[in-house]
């Protein structure tokens, strides 16, 4: 069986790696999405949020499974068997930012396989900052998101102003 990792912060998670994902199950036999817990950055949602929200849009696809990571990917790598790690590439500064950060965790993995799936043209300026902004300023977002991630984040915000 085929495995591979697709890691990310995913505040919030997009069509683009709504995208990836699709992508790579027409590679791999499994897709484990790892929610990364990055304590460099400020996130709109918690871990639990955004794993919540990913698993809601891969409702009854038995192929993917989504967990929350804290730690480097090649750990994660290792513990879940497999050398291939997923990576969606929007443009010339995703490729050069996802190859630097592939020889810095040669150090650490030298099984890893990067691969790399360009984002289709109509998904290629999306990104999770995009969406953040949208919702802070009250912009429409529905398009950059997966509908099961639209009626999450809709469903927060009303708790959240109650």
């Amino acid at each position: 069986m085929k495995k591979c990792i697709f890691a990310g912060t995913f505040d919030p998670f997009t069509v683009g790696h709504a995208d990836t994902v699709k992508k790579s199950l027409a590679l791999f036999d499994e897709v484990v999405i790892a929610v990364a817990v990055n304590h460099e950055k400020k996130c709109m949602f918690s871990p639990a949020e955004r794993a919540e929200m990913i698993k809601s849009v891969f409702e009854g696809e038995s192929r993917v499974r989504v967990l929350i990571w804290e730690g480097i990917i090649a750990d994660l790598l290792t513990l879940e068997k497999t050398p291939f790690y997923v990576r969606g590439i929007r443009n010339a500064r995703d490729y050069e930012y996802e190859t630097e950060a592939f020889y810095a965790s040669r150090d650490f993995s030298m099984e890893m396989i990067p691969v790399y799936l360009p984002a289709e043209r109509e998904v290629s300026y999306v990104s999770s900052t995009l969406v953040r902004n949208c919702i802070a300023f009250e912009k429409p977002y529905a398009r950059y998101v997966p509908a099961a991630v639209l009626s999450y984040i809709r469903g927060q915000h009303v708790r959240k102003t109650n």
